[in-house]
């Protein structure tokens, strides 16, 4: 088992794929098979986004890998799990994406105080231009600190 405030999932792309102006933490709704299949790592965020509806935010496209040990109580792999979230950050993600061009990515799933959070940022897409800037940066960093 992982120390708790400890990265879990990291979704690596977001970064990379877009300017994250705002982050918002948020609880997930799970299943027993699926948070003991995310302790030990087996999820992915590579294909997540998050989708407002009328009854909350919902988690959509989150890969997480069954559980060996579950057996037939196991979970679907691809289930969406309800965000929860405050009425009111709900209501500032949902004019956020009101705006040309933001999205809701989740940036990691992590622990805190032995409950598991997603990490979402309200963010802009990068043109390819803006992904080779941050790339050259990311390299002189490397650079700087040989």
């Amino acid at each position: 088992m992982s120390p708790d405030n400890s990265n879990l999932v990291v979704n690596r792309k977001a970064t990379y794929e877009y300017f994250i102006h705002d982050r918002f933490e948020a609880g997930l709704a799970l299943k027993g098979s699926e948070v003991k299949s995310i302790r030990e790592g087996k999820a992915n965020l590579q294909e997540a986004h998050v989708r407002i509806r009328a009854d909350g935010a919902w988690l959509h496209g989150c890969h997480v890998s069954p559980y060996l040990q579950a057996n037939r109580n196991n979970h679907d792999p691809l289930r969406p799990k309800q965000l929860l979230l405050h009425r009111s950050e709900i209501s500032k993600l949902r004019r956020g994406i009101a705006e040309k061009g933001m999205s809701i990515v989740p940036m990691r799933i992590y622990l805190k105080n032995r409950r598991i959070k997603v990490e979402i940022g309200l963010g802009k897409g990068k043109k390819l231009h803006d992904k080779r800037e941050s790339l050259k940066k990311k390299q002189a960093q490397r650079d700087l600190r040989r």
